[in-house]
This record gives C-alpha cells, structure tokens and sequence, in this order.
C-alpha cells in the first residue's frame, strides 16, 4: 500500500463571480416537490396570508413563505439568513423568484399574519402531510402497518420580557410552549403560546386530525404529562386501535395494588442472562378517568433491593397483547422523541426571530412546513440507504449542490455539478418531476 500523508494542496486558486454560481442548487428538489403538492399556488390562493394593501406591488406569500423555507431547508435560521439567501441572484432565478426581500420585509410579512392565516398555514402543512402519507411506500413510514401518533410538547426559552407570551417555566426561565402532534414521520400539526399545562392543546389537535386514522390501524403514544384522568378520557375517544401513555405521576395506589397481586399474576422470572423483570396487568380509576384503566405494569430489583420496583403504562392494548408488550412497544415513543430533537436542532428552531406571539406562530408554521418537505424528500424519492439520513445531511450532501450559470443565445443554462455516485438519481429524478 502507498503512503498516505497530509500536503499543501498544488491546485491554484483563483476567485469567480458569485453572481454566476450558487451553493444551493439542491433546492430544486425542494421547489419541485412544492410544485408536485401545488403548495405555491395554494399560498396565493389562501387570501388571510395577504396583508398588502396594494395587491399588484410588492412580495406576495407565495413568494415570502417560499424564501422563509427556502431558507431553513438550506441551513438557514433567522431572517437575516433569509436576507443573504435572497441576495443570492443565482438561487432565485434557479427557483423562479425575481428577487428577494430584505430582514425587515420578511418581519413584516410576518407580524402582519394574524391567528386564522396562522391556521391557513397549519391547515396547508396538514393537507401536505395527508398527501406524502399518499404517495409514500407503506412501509417506509407504517410500524407493522400501523399509522404512529405522536403528542409531545417541548419548551422554547427566550430572553428577555418582551417575548409576547412567554411565561416562567418550571426551571423559572421564560419559554414558550410548542405542542405538536405527529403522523408517522411528519408534524401533524403545532401550537406555539404561552401554555402553562404541557398537554392543553392535546384535545384541541385530536379534535382537529381524528379524521386522518380514523377507520384504519392506528397507535399513539405519549408521556407522563398527558397522563392527567381528562387526557386519557379523551385519547380514549381519539380513535385510535391501540395507544400507550407513560405513566409515573400518581403512581401510590398502584405500587400498593401491584404488591398486592399473587405472584401466579406475574409473568414467568426470566433466564439468569435476561433482564430480571417480570410483567402484570394491574386495573385501576385515577382520579378524572370515565372508567377503570388498565395498566402494563413491570417490577424489578436492583442489586441489594429489598423491596420491588414499578414502572406502568395506561394503556388501550390489543386483545392478544401481554404486558411485556405494551412496554416494548411504548419503547418505540424514544424515537419519535429523537424525531422532535431532530426538528428543534436540525433546523435551529430553538430562538423565536420576533418578540410579537402571531409572527413567531407563522414562522413556526412555516418552519413545520419546510421540515415536513425535508421529510417528504426522503421518504418519496431517496433510495434505502439514505432512508436514516438526518436533516443535516440531507442539506450538506444532497441540497448542496454547486451551479453555475452560463448564456447562450435565446437562454440560460444552470450547469449543477453533482456529486460522485448521485449522477443517476438526478437524472431519473429530473427526467421525471422537472419539466
């Protein structure tokens, strides 16, 4: 084998204008996936988005919403990344935006939304889901042909009190409250405000989506903070096959009803090389449940115990299911918790850009929307090995793509320089969705 070192590169540099290339050209994948879904026209269409007076001057939100996404699925994370990304001439003309707007236009545009444009927003994003969720393979986005939900809530700390409707958390920080609810990979929908109960918004987005599993197999899962009697009553009604929901909160009554099942209503002990833990049902009405729950209930010792230790988790289970199983299955809810981690830290949405609540709810929408398309891309078009691929690396190998720009006679050619490997799957992609 040769030797391989570390050398002063021996190319020369020399120095191009920008206005002839880009960094960006991946972002025709991103425009065209748009365009399949006709979420440009439906933005032009929807007229709560259009704060103009004048409707023949100025950025239509068409044309605003697409540079806010634009810039969050090219690494971007405030607005004045959408200023730089609309400063690059190549990248608009490539994604047929004459020009783009300025830091200041694109708060504008957003502290002029109001609450029903912010639902339009949500409303499209869910109409988008609803339609990937279509054109998927099933079992690229189904758990054992099942359709997964998610709820889950996270804290977005801001500083500073002029934060529209940030309140002190429990860490006495001043955050506001984002509740989402998940189908498959993709966010359903979000509430962004100033909730103090971390699960208040979970009838209001059940009420809202039932109807996208309702009638078909279907599992959510949640945490302890929808664990409250009201929110089981309520997931109870959501219609959902099965679901499982964390619960550690209120767990006295159970840990004496848990000791107090004969040892023939435990599961087997297991082998010496196994996890010494052995699996019950126990049957119990918190306080605010309609009726009795049933609880998958685990019991283990840890080195010098004296005393058993309990974990449950209330729960709708299948006819055949054990307990064993429902604590297997619940387990599945840590990746659909890396999943919000991934949107939060792939996208960098943990700084709100504006102090006023309406304009960080339509950022917010539309950062859903773009990470809903990064989603999209993945699961439609990209092959096997890269169905693990995380946001990140979607954005550096795949959407960085190098363009430049040459003229000819009558028109223009935007010269993508592909990276190795990827060359056929451009082309079979653009052969077929880029006309």
């Amino acid at each position: 084998m040769p030797l391989y070192t570390k050398r002063k590169t021996k190319l020369h540099l020399q120095l191009t204008n920008s206005d002839q290339a880009t960094c960006h050209g991946g972002q025709v994948l991103v425009d065209s996936l748009c365009r399949r879904f006709g979420l440009w026209q439906r933005l032009q269409n929807e007229p709560s988005l259009d704060p103009r007076k004048r409707k023949g001057a100025g950025f239509t939100p068409a044309a605003n919403v697409a540079q806010v996404l634009f810039t969050l699925t090219s690494g971007g994370a405030s607005l004045a990344d959408g200023e730089r990304v609309g400063q690059d001439r190549v990248l608009m003309n490539l994604l047929g935006l004459a020009k783009g707007a300025d830091q200041a236009t694109l708060g504008e545009f957003l502290r002029a939304q109001t609450p029903e444009s912010v639902r339009a927003l949500h409303r499209l994003n869910a109409e988008f889901v609803v339609w990937s969720s279509q054109q998927a393979k099933p079992g690229r986005w189904l758990q054992g042909g099942e359709v997964e939900v998610f709820f889950d809530d996270t804290e977005i700390e801001v500083q500073g009190h002029q934060f529209e409707g940030a309140r002190l958390n429990y860490e006495g920080n001043r955050a506001l409250s984002w509740q989402t609810l998940w189908f498959g990979p993709w966010v359903l929908d979000g509430i962004l405000d100033g909730a103090g109960d971390v699960s208040e918004h979970l009838p209001v987005l059940l009420d809202e989506h039932q109807g996208c599993w309702q009638d078909r197999a279907s599992y959510l899962y949640a945490d302890s903070a929808s664990s409250a009697g009201k929110y089981l009553n309520r997931i109870e009604r959501g219609g959902f096959s099965r679901w499982s929901v964390s619960y550690n909160k209120w767990t006295d009554v159970l840990d004496r009803l848990a000791a107090e099942l004969p040892a023939d209503q435990w599961s087997a002990v297991p082998a010496a090389d196994l996890p010494q833990e052995q699996y019950a049902w126990v049957k119990h009405q918190p306080g605010e449940r309609a009726q009795v729950q049933k609880f998958a209930t685990v019991r283990w010792k840890n080195e010098g115990d004296l005393m058993w230790r309990y974990a449950y988790v209330a729960c709708q289970a299948g006819a055949k299911d054990l307990p064993q199983a429902v604590f297997e299955r619940h387990r599945l809810k840590g990746a659909k918790e890396q999943g919000f981690s991934e949107l939060l830290s792939g996208l960098d949405l943990h700084h709100p850009p504006c102090m006023d609540l309406v304009a960080n709810q339509a950022f917010y929408a539309i950062a859903t929307l773009a990470y809903n398309v990064l989603i999209s891309l993945k699961v439609l078009e990209l092959p096997d090995a890269a169905q693990s691929w995380r946001l990140q690396t979607i954005i550096r190998h795949l959407l960085t793509v190098p363009v430049s720009v040459s003229t000819h006679a009558r028109y223009q050619v935007a010269h993508l320089c592909i990276p190795a490997g990827w060359l056929r799957w451009w082309r079979l992609f653009l052969d077929q969705w880029v006309p």
